[in-house]
């Protein structure tokens, strides 16, 4: 029984200590810097622009009205309360992943124009 809840405390707090910021400042500038900064889905915060990943068109589209996105290989269907649905200010499709010891899930997804 012990042994049981102290698995669960770990895995309870290891998914949160496995999402890294990598804000070095090379985006102070950008004038879609705040916009970055703000955005955010159901799940929470995307964080900014250094923490996502820009997604070629060939690794992410949309099937029987859900989105996938390909992570390291493995296509993920993208849970609709990932989906940011405001204008892509950028253009470009990104992912925000969350990899834990369950698994890599989407915290935010930005879909871009597939073109």
């Amino acid at each position: 029984m012990k042994s049981r809840l102290i698995l669960l405390l770990v895995l309870a707090v290891l998914p949160s200590g496995l999402v890294v910021a990598r804000d070095d400042g090379r985006y102070a500038n950008s004038p879609l810097k705040p916009w970055f900064d703000s955005l955010k889905s159901a799940r929470g915060l995307c964080c900014s622009d250094a923490d996502g990943t820009i997604v070629s068109d060939p690794d992410w589209d949309s099937r029987d009205g859900h989105y996938r996105v390909r992570v390291d290989g493995e296509w993920l269907t993208v849970p609709e309360d990932a989906v940011i649905t405001e204008p892509n200010r950028a253009g470009r499709t990104m992912v925000w992943p969350v990899k834990s010891a369950l698994g890599t899930t989407v915290r935010c997804f930005l879909p871009g124009s597939m073109s």
